[in-house]
């Protein structure tokens, strides 16, 4: 009876913790795929955030909200404007007014020969109180040349803003450019490590069964190693480039930007070189140094204005006590007032302002001179980055017929290495000819928005 009981009594324990140890291993598989897969989200999610596809609109947009050198401009434009306002104030009234408090003392008289002195008991208590309004009504031009002056300076400050801010723009480009080059030279480097590799493993298993020699053996190792540092050299370039343009547009240098390779497929106009040395014509640059000129003309308006008198409104008030002029003074206040025009004239203007004629005149010479120069840099500056152009365009289709050649080439090649007639060597030669063709034909691409965005900048166009 006993044993009968046991028994059962332990198999039925033995079956619940086997279900039990069932249950908790189940749970545990459920626990370790909920970690796994919240795991795989974080690294998602990470992805997500360590890389981001950049298009160009989005990079001009960033650096014109985060680029410091643009802020740095668009703060001299605000300064800029403010020296207008502050200009135009010389066309407003000038108003003072004092008033003063002040104890006197006793006075003292005597003879002229300084006898007889006696002392003259006065009112101790001084007042003074005095207002005074002046509007200038001519000052010879002075007023309206120095507004005009701030006025062109403010219009020199936009400009150089919207000249650095195409400089900007065109570094971003470059940078923009230079990771996608990078990228492409990475992927010829990782190819060609891949099949070097193959074929290391090739000539090692030949070495080993003696049809080869160490000689070629050792040969393609150093080419694999050599592979494996022009791979990474080329990945610290990007690595350089893409920590520059995500600082210059405000991102987190550790965010890794892709390009946006639908860039390429814009379609680019095609213009005369008249257009776009029309184009450069008006550009900031030139502006700039025709601002320069007019800027020299007001100064010569406002040196010769030095030569003529001013004329102006006046009109005050005065409170004083006690009066003093008067022996013995008498303890009252006295008030006036006067209104009036008043002309002022400088004479050593006669002899100082027709120096500063003369040198004004001499730097509206130079600004001429200089600007009629830039005229003619920036002209050959267009003229070449225009025939570069073109260049760029017969650099692809150069590049077209090299990976046509370079397809023909590998198919000729595979198919003389599937019927043995080619070692494995000229199969990989064709393969990275047609590789890097393809290649070169990207960047040739590339280069044409590179040289299109270089004649965009110099025609101040970007």
């Amino acid at each position: 009876m006993f044993c009968g009981k046991f028994f059962p009594t332990f198999a039925v324990a033995k079956t619940e913790d086997a279900l039990s140890r069932g249950l908790r291993q189940k749970q545990t598989e459920n626990m370790n795929r909920m970690i796994l897969t919240a795991a795989a989200l974080v690294c998602v999610l990470f992805q997500a955030y360590a890389q981001r596809v950049l298009t160009v609109d989005e990079m001009f947009s960033l650096a014109e909200s985060n680029n410091r050198s643009i802020s740095a401009y668009r703060i001299a434009e605000e300064e800029a404007a403010e020296n207008v306002r502050v200009a135009k104030n010389g066309r407003l009234p000038s108003i003072e007014a004092s008033f003063s408090a002040s104890y006197l003392g006793d006075g003292w008289l005597s003879d002229r020969n300084f006898r007889n002195g006696t002392n003259a008991p006065m009112p101790h208590f001084g007042n003074n109180f005095a207002l005074k309004a002046t509007q200038v009504i001519y000052a010879g031009g002075a007023v309206s040349s120095e507004v005009e002056i701030a006025g062109l300076q403010a219009q020199v400050a936009r400009l150089r803003s919207s000249d650095n801010r195409q400089d900007v723009r065109f570094l971003l480009l470059g940078y923009y450019l230079g990771i996608w080059q990078l990228r492409n030279r990475a992927t010829v480097y990782r190819q060609n490590i891949r099949q070097t590799e193959l074929l290391v493993e090739d000539i090692m298993a030949a070495y080993g069964q003696g049809t080869a020699l160490k000689s070629d053996m050792t040969r393609y190792r150093l080419q694999l190693e050599s592979l494996r540092l022009g791979l990474t050299e080329t990945e610290n370039d990007m690595d350089i480039l893409n920590h520059q343009l995500a600082t210059a547009i405000g991102l987190d240098p550790s965010v890794r930007i892709e390009v946006d390779t639908t860039f390429l497929e814009r379609p680019l106009a095609r213009l005369d070189e008249e257009y776009w040395q029309d184009a450069a014509a008006v550009s900031p640059a030139m502006q700039l140094a025709d601002k320069s000129v007019e800027i020299g003309e007001e100064s010569v308006r406002l040196a010769r204005s030095e030569k003529l008198p001013s004329l102006a409104v006046v009109a005050g008030d005065n409170f004083d006590g006690p009066i003093v002029i008067e022996v013995p003074p008498i303890n009252k206040n006295f008030n006036y007032w006067y209104a009036g025009v008043g002309i002022r004239y400088d004479f050593d203007a006669l002899f100082k302002a027709g120096k500063k004629v003369r040198s004004a005149k001499a730097a509206v010479a130079k600004a001429s001179k200089e600007r009629d120069m830039a005229m003619e840099h920036l002209s050959n500056e267009v003229h070449s980055a225009y025939v570069k152009l073109d260049e760029a365009y017969s650099r692809l289709e150069t590049r077209k017929t090299s990976l046509a050649l370079a397809e023909e080439n590998y198919e000729e090649v595979r198919y003389r290495y599937l019927n043995g007639l080619v070692l494995v060597t000229d199969m990989l030669d064709g393969s990275n000819t047609k590789l890097q063709a393809e290649l070169d034909l990207v960047n040739a691409r590339i280069g044409i928005v590179y040289q299109y965005c270089l004649l965009q900048r110099t025609a101040g166009l970007l």
